[in-house]
């Protein structure tokens, strides 16, 4: 059986296709084939999914791509791959014994693991300010002296982060290595007791979809965690698969899922534990998807302790399967139509036209899924009636509310032996910890309030940087309107000079002039240093388009009477493709003017041929090495 949110997800991408909107009609019918190959993938039908996927983005070869469009071609380019690693990860499926399973509160689902009480803290806390749909909370267990846990970085990703207690003091959270750091979230990262494994989920690493769940093993020798490795089905899925734990005695291994259940719940899952699991490939998708449902060993009458009148077999689970998805759709409809009632509300309440636009558009898609989700109660319901009369004529009477007690025991599995028990929340973590050293963000950007450079030195190599404005007095914050990082040079005669960012390439610092001077430097230009030392912008790009050459190429330039004709300037410029034409004046007081530099000797000589015909002094081609 599909779950509900497998439905409405469908629900949602044909809907979105008949709302009124600026996007194309070709664009509508990408998004119908994706939504398609995303039913596919749900279905464990990875290779179907797969051709889906791609002839969705084939369509885009004749399509004028739009901003949208482009980030709708790379989504499902993205959910494409995940398709193909579901296709190879069903080559290495695992049958595990299924001891129980229960549905729980995503709210608070963690507290019903086998774990030590009041090892759960509860966030916003300490370690982690910031609540996430799935992650809710931090393990902590008392006594604990190496902490793991998930927080937000500065750019709202979630990393694994590591504490140690050294004395009385716990270090500065550190993140842990590049393998184990995606540019998705990692949420629950959970030691095996031994301290040798470490268990996490990610949306980010290599995975089937949403969540997967993720091991990695100590290394000794290199005193790191080694390379993560999916755990593959059942214990990931094309649904959100996390927090798995091993229990201290050995017997079991616990994970979440909200694969087959309403959006504000998880499955949790406990299984056998073991220590050699053979894997094998399970090509069908109906059996794969059978196995990752995960359903626990079915009970004899002697094992279950469950009395009920109802016989349990093939026809209960279906009836109770359909009166799941008939409670899923009632409820689906009784949030749609009070977020339709919200909609309109705001809708009223709207001061602008493009609010009121977009408004419209919501209540739109979904009074369309709306529609959809009664239309599909009203064919679920009949459903369950023909059940219900199916027992009837066979004399067997039904107590539905029975059969849902039933269902939400605690009490489930194999044995009758294994309950689920609530832990409590422990009190907000209170841990002496080192803040992380602050390094210096040298990146070129445009704050609210400029920055200074904390070092004021120079990397090694070539680099650029924006010289805004030079004076004898220093400047202060205020004046640098927002700039960072702003480097400080002092000259002998005590005039300040300043410059911002650090560029490798003259195009990146060329990108960023105009930003400085809309920023109210007019008269900011570009310099460049190698190795500290200021040197010509047009010697350092030439540096930097040919950094394997040893030599360039320079055009001196002795007028007779000491000055550069005008006419014969612009007749140089033309001709070195306006090379920087310097005036450097001697020891001895001649003056002579530099061009280049050149990377070819040819188009030196053809300057220097120039100012040789034009006879207005000596004009030689010099091979400068680089600095």
């Amino acid at each position: 059986m599909k779950s509900i949110g497998t439905i409405i997800g469908c629900f949602i991408a044909a809907a979105l296709s008949l709302v009124p909107s600026a996007v194309s009609a070709q664009t509508d019918s990408i998004r119908r084939v994706g939504a398609y190959a995303d039913s596919l993938h749900r279905a464990y039908r990875f290779q179907e999914a797969m051709d889906a996927y791609e002839d969705a983005l084939d369509m885009f070869v004749d399509s004028l791509m739009t901003v949208e469009d482009s980030l709708l071609a790379i989504d499902l380019s993205d959910r494409l791959l995940m398709a193909e690693n579901g296709r190879n990860m069903k080559d290495f499926a695992y049958v595990p014994t299924v001891v129980a399973r229960h549905r729980f509160s995503l709210d608070d689902f963690f507290l019903y693991y086998p774990l030590q009480d009041s090892s759960w803290r509860s966030v916003p806390c300490q370690l982690d300010t910031t609540s996430h749909p799935f992650s809710k909370a931090v393990y902590l267990p008392a006594g604990a002296d190496r902490i793991y846990w998930s927080a937000e970085d500065q750019e709202g990703i979630r990393n694994i982060y590591r504490s140690e207690l050294q004395d009385t003091v716990w270090t500065a959270p550190s993140l842990l290595n590049e393998h184990m750091t995606s540019a998705g979230d990692e949420i629950y990262p959970m030691v095996s007791p031994d301290g040798r494994m470490m268990y996490f989920a990610s949306e980010g690493l290599y995975g089937v979809g949403g969540y997967d769940i993720y091991v990695s093993e100590w290394d000794e020798e290199a005193g790191d965690w080694s390379i993560p490795v999916n755990m593959g089905f059942p214990y990931s899925s094309p649904a959100d698969d996390f927090l798995l734990v091993n229990t201290d005695d050995g017997r079991y291994t616990v994970f979440a899922s909200n694969r087959d259940c309403p959006k504000d719940s998880v499955w949790v899952y406990v299984l056998e534990y073991d220590t050699m699991p053979v894997r094998h490939a399970v090509s069908d998708p109906d059996e794969l998807m059978a196995v990752s449902r995960l359903e626990p060993v079915e009970k004899t009458v002697e094992e279950s302790s469950v009395e009920t009148d109802v016989p349990e077999n093939v026809d209960t689970r279906r009836y109770m399967e359909k009166m799941f998805q008939v409670r899923d759709l009632r409820d689906s409809i009784s949030y749609y139509g009070t977020s339709i009632e919200e909609a309109r509300i705001r809708y009223s309440q709207a001061s602008s036209e493009d609010v009121r636009v977009q408004l419209n558009g919501e209540i739109t898609a979904r009074e369309i899924i709306l529609s959809i989700l009664q239309d599909s109660l009203a064919v679920a319901a009949a459903q369950l009636q023909d059940i219900e009369m199916e027992f009837l004529f066979s004399g067997v009477m039904i107590d539905p509310d029975k059969l849902l007690a039933e269902a939400d025991r605690e009490i489930v599995g194999q044995t009758a032996d294994y309950v689920f028990s609530k832990r409590s929340f422990g009190p907000a973590p209170d841990l002496d910890m080192l803040k992380p050293e602050v390094k210096f963000d040298y990146s070129f950007k445009i704050l609210p309030v400029g920055q200074f450079a904390e070092d004021n030195t120079l990397p090694d190599g070539l680099v650029y940087q924006i010289q805004i404005f030079s004076a004898y007095n220093r400047a202060d914050v205020s004046q640098l309107k927002g700039l960072s990082p702003v480097f400080e040079s002092v000259a002998a005669k005590g005039r300040y000079t300043y410059r911002v960012g650090l560029f490798r390439t003259y195009n990146d610092v060329l990108a960023n002039l105009n930003a400085v001077k809309r920023a109210g430097f007019r008269t900011a230009f570009i310099v460049a240093f190698n190795d500290g030392k200021e040197m010509n912008v047009a010697k350092a790009r030439a540096m930097e388009n040919d950094e394997s050459s040893t030599e360039y190429y320079e055009v001196r330039i002795v007028p007779e009477d000491g000055e550069l004709d005008t006419v014969v300037a612009e007749g140089i410029r033309q001709r070195s493709e306006g090379k920087d034409i310097a005036r450097v004046e001697l020891e001895d007081g001649t003056l002579v003017y530099v061009v280049g530099p050149f990377l070819e000797k040819a188009k030196a000589d053809a300057v220097t041929d120039f100012v040789s015909a034009m006879a207005i002094g000596d004009a030689r081609t010099l091979i400068i090495p680089q600095q």
